[in-house]
């Protein structure tokens, strides 16, 4: 599949493809068609021979070459099918525009220093999961570390300490290798229920971009448990400003593959 792909990437060679799925061709009227001298077509020809998108048929002093449908019904088939991909996946392109979009309104409103302070957010989730499970998996660092970034971030170190005073570390990096740094403490910790603590965002120097306080809370319900998580920014910087825009989508995303990685536990799980 890639060889044919790469093969059609040609454009002399897709307009002899074209010219054969009308029919048969020489390779003289094929160079004429296409502005081609004969010893090029005839190049491209066995190029596409090669790749068995045609066949040859030698008649006499002449050489006629024939266009073999299966490879290209392949290739129609494998496009449809990342058309199908793409499109099943087409929220997540929406969540990049509307990122982008983001952070060009923050970027315009981040004029001074502290300019997003007191900015409140509140995220809620259902999870089919006990509360003790669930507060494992923001307190267990092996747990926690399996799904506490957005998908296209891998996490370096993750800590989050469920009691007054404990450290709060989350330190992740993209695939072209640039590093994100939070610290933090929390600030009251009732197991299974509540979970207060502060997490400040830093830059490449150290210094505060914005401090996050962060009060969790998990209720018990009948088919599981309620998770709401309430957020409010300080210390904001103006730097801070494509950090603040992700905000929503970036927690929503991870909330999403908590989750997900709850459900897919609990589903092996039960699982004979």
């Amino acid at each position: 599949m890639d060889r044919i792909a790469s093969v059609l990437g040609d454009t002399a060679r897709w307009r002899m493809v074209e010219l054969l799925a009308e029919r048969p061709r020489s390779v003289g009227e094929l160079a004429q068609l296409t502005g081609l001298r004969q010893p090029q077509t005839t190049k491209h020809l066995q190029t596409l021979a090669r790749a068995g998108l045609v066949t040859v048929f030698p008649l006499g002093q002449r050489r006629v070459y024939a266009l073999e449908t299966s490879p290209l019904h392949d290739l129609a088939q494998r496009l449809r099918e990342l058309a199908d991909i793409a499109a099943a996946h087409a929220d997540e392109r929406d969540a990049l525009a509307n990122y982008r979009t983001a952070i060009d309104t923050e970027t315009r409103a981040a004029q001074r220093d502290r300019w997003a302070d007191g900015r409140a957010f509140r995220f809620e989730r259902a999870l089919a999961a006990s509360r003790d499970l669930v507060w494992r998996y923001w307190t267990d660092t092996d747990l926690l570390g399996s799904w506490w970034s957005p998908p296209s971030l891998s996490i370096a170190a993750c800590v989050l300490e469920p009691e007054p005073g404990g450290h709060v570390v989350l330190d992740y990096r993209d695939a072209e290798g640039t590093h994100y740094r939070s610290t933090g403490r929390v600030e009251a910790a009732t197991e299974p229920e509540h979970l207060v603590f502060d997490l400040s965002v830093l830059d490449a120097a150290g210094a505060v971009s914005f401090t996050g306080h962060y009060d969790l809370t998990l209720t018990e319900v009948a088919d599981g448990t309620r998770l709401r998580l309430d957020l409010t920014l300080t210390d904001t910087a103006v730097a801070a400003a494509p950090y603040i825009a992700g905000i929503e989508t970036g927690w929503n995303q991870v909330l999403g593959r908590l989750a997900d990685t709850i459900a897919a536990r609990l589903t092996k799980e039960v699982q004979p």
